[in-house]
C-alpha cells in the first residue's frame, strides 16, 4: 500500500455542514429521540433552591433543613435538573457534552443558543414534587449557518414535552449550536475595561463563584468543560474564564419575574418564555439581569397581553442574554 493510500485511510472523513444535516435526519427522523420517565423527587428541587441561594421556596416554604412537601408545585425553569444525561464518561465528547444529538464530524462544539418554554397555567396541570413525569424528546429542526469569519456551524433544535397525568403541561424548545471542533490552542480573550451596569425598572445583580457553577453541573450531570476547567476554557476554547451556564441565567431570570410579578407565590408560572443567548458571562465577574414591563404580542394578529422584556449585562457594556416572558 502506497504512503498516500495510508494518509487517505488514516485521515477521518469530515461532513460539510448540509451533509451533517442530512444526516442526523435520516437518524432521527420522525421518531422520538427519548422517552423516559422520572419521579419529580424534593431531594432535587431542594438542592437546587440552595444552590440559587433561595433557601425559600415559595412564601412559607423553607427547604434549608427540610425537603419540600409531595404536591409542592416546581418553579419554572427549575425542571431542568431533572431528566439528567445518562451517558457513561467514555461516551462524552471531547469537550464533556453528552454526543446523543451531536452532528457528524467536525460539528462538535457544543453550545446553548436559546429556545423558548411553554406551560400550562392550570394549577392541577402544574409540575409537583411526587409526581412521575413522562419526558419526550424530538429533534425539531436542523440548519447550516454561516459564522462571520465564512466558517460553517450547524444549529440543532430540539423539543422536550413533559407530560403528567393532565397531558403535555410543559414543552421545552433548545436552540444548541455545533461549531467545528478545536484542534489548536485558541488565543485567551483579554479582559475589556469594565462599564457601569445599566440601570432599570426591576434589577438583580449576580457574581457565581466556582462553587455555585460546580453544584450546578453536579444538579444537572453536565460534563461540558466550559463550566468547571479553567485550563480548557483558556487554552481550548479561548475564553478568559470558565463561562455561566446559561440555564442557570434562564433560571435567574425566571425568579427574577416570579419575584417580581407574582410575589414568589406558589404555583405563578408564565405562559412563555423566549430567549437567545448573545455573549458569554464568567465566573467571578459580576452581571445584571434586567426586567422591563411590556405589552407582549400573542401569535395571533393584533393580540396582546401582559409580558416582560427581559435582558442580561455583563460589567463590560455587552448584553449576554434577551428574552421575553408573556404571562
Amino acid at each position: 500500500m502506497s504512503l498516500v493510500s495510508k494518509r487517505v485511510l488514516a485521515t477521518p472523513y469530515l461532513a460539510s455542514a448540509s451533509e451533517a444535516c442530512n444526516e442526523i435526519f435520516q437518524r432521527f427522523g420522525d421518531k422520538p429521540i427519548s422517552v423516559r420517565e422520572q419521579l419529580i423527587d424534593a431531594n432535587q428541587v431542594q438542592l437546587l433552591s440552595l444552590t440559587l441561594g433561595r433557601p425559600n421556596l415559595h412564601r412559607g416554604i423553607s427547604v434549608t433543613n427540610t425537603a419540600p412537601r409531595t404536591g409542592t408545585p416546581i418553579p419554572p425553569g427549575y425542571h431542568l435538573v431533572y431528566f439528567t444525561p445518562t451517558i457513561l464518561e467514555n461516551d462524552l465528547g471531547r469537550d464533556g457534552t453528552d454526543r446523543t444529538v451531536n452532528p457528524l464530524s467536525p460539528f462538535t462544539r457544543r453550545m446553548w443558543a436559546g429556545g423558548e418554554l411553554e406551560w400550562k397555567q392550570g394549577q392541577d396541570e402544574l409540575l409537583r414534587v411526587g409526581q412521575v413525569v413522562q419526558e419526550i424528546t424530538r429533534m425539531r429542526s436542523v440548519e447550516p449557518k454561516k459564522l462571520k469569519s465564512g466558517d460553517e456551524m450547524l444549529v440543532v433544535g430540539v423539543e422536550k414535552a413533559y407530560k403528567t397525568e393532565k397531558g403535555v403541561v410543559l414543552v421545552d424548545r433548545r436552540n444548541w449550536v455545533f461549531q467545528k471542533e478545536i484542534i489548536d490552542k485558541t488565543k485567551q480573550q483579554s479582559k475589556p475595561e469594565p462599564k457601569a451596569l445599566p440601570e432599570g425598572n426591576f434589577t438583580r445583580d449576580f457574581l457565581q463563584t466556582e462553587v455555585s457553577l460546580f453544584r450546578f453541573s453536579a444538579l444537572t450531570f453536565n460534563g461540558h468543560k466550559i463550566h468547571y476547567s479553567r485550563d480548557w476554557c483558556r487554552e481550548v476554547e479561548g475564553h478568559r474564564d470558565c463561562v455561566v451556564h446559561g440555564p442557570l441565567n434562564l433560571i435567574n431570570m425566571l425568579d427574577l419575574w416570579r419575584d417580581t410579578s407574582r410575589g414568589a407565590a406558589e404555583g405563578a408560572v408564565p405562559k412563555r418564555v423566549a430567549y437567545r443567548a448573545m455573549s458569554p458571562l464568567y465566573v467571578g465577574e459580576q452581571y445584571r439581569i434586567l426586567l422591563e414591563k411590556e405589552a407582549a404580542k400573542e401569535h395571533m394578529p393584533g393580540r396582546e397581553c401582559e409580558g416582560w422584556k427581559a435582558e442580561i449585562w455583563d460589567f463590560y457594556g455587552k448584553v449576554a442574554l434577551k428574552g421575553s416572558i408573556v404571562e
